[in-house]
């Protein structure tokens, strides 16, 4: 699980600009330089894909839903909604969870084509997800042969988050390494009192992370 603190260290700025240097200087193609410029302040990025299953592996991106954060609003004018074409079948499995058959991304982008869609919407404004960890090993897979490297921008983990508000609500005697937390996504959104929307959409996905991420923002900065 990948967290970011809300407000970096010096440490923590030092290390990402050292982060960016080492990635402009493995970059495989300069046109994609302005992800390792500074992001603009008090911007993210909140994403969600859509997969046919969750081997990193082998299973392939169907969709990607992603929406921009500034400051405490999220910007669902500025969205991204991508279907995109697997190069194998999807599983009767997977359609029973994100209802997307093959008929439905046939006409679909390719891998790369979708990879470079996305990178231009995100550019260096950090993200957002709910267990990001998984879409961006999806995502790096269609990334690497564009960049030579995964995803360089830093990543906000919102059940970390959550852990760290629902952490600070124990009593002292509770506070412990394995203390019993419910994660579960519908727990979360209940408990911080957000909608819930269709699940297993990535536009409705990234939509529901982003408002809880601006939710825990403002209750951890309390």
């Amino acid at each position: 699980m990948t967290s970011l603190s809300l407000q970096p260290t010096l440490a923590q700025r030092l290390q990402r600009r050292l982060r960016r240097q080492w990635g402009l200087w493995r970059l495989k193609d300069p046109a994609f330089a302005p992800l390792f410029e500074p992001p603009p302040p008090h911007e993210w990025v909140s994403l969600d894909c859509e997969t046919t299953g969750l081997n990193v592996r082998q299973d392939e991106i169907v969709s990607i839903g992603a929406v921009r954060i500034v400051g405490n609003r999220l910007m669902t004018s500025e969205r991204l909604e991508l279907l995109v074409r697997p190069q194998r079948g999807i599983s009767p499995e997977s359609v029973r969870i994100h209802r997307l058959r093959e008929r439905d991304v046939a006409a679909g982008l390719s891998p790369e084509d979708a990879a470079r869609r996305l990178l231009h919407f995100i550019g260096s404004r950090p993200l957002v997800g709910y267990y990001l960890e998984f879409d961006v090993a999806m995502l790096n897979r269609l990334v690497r042969p564009l960049l030579g490297q995964g995803l360089p921008q830093p990543q906000i983990e919102v059940s970390a988050l959550y852990y760290d508000h629902k952490f600070r609500q124990l009593m002292p005697y509770q506070q412990h390494d394995n203390a019993d937390i419910d994660l579960r996504f519908a727990t979360l959104m209940a408990d911080l009192d957000l909608p819930l929307r269709d699940a297993h959409d990535a536009l409705n996905d990234a939509v529901m992370a982003g408002l809880a991420f601006i939710k825990l923002r403002a209750l951890l900065a309390r």
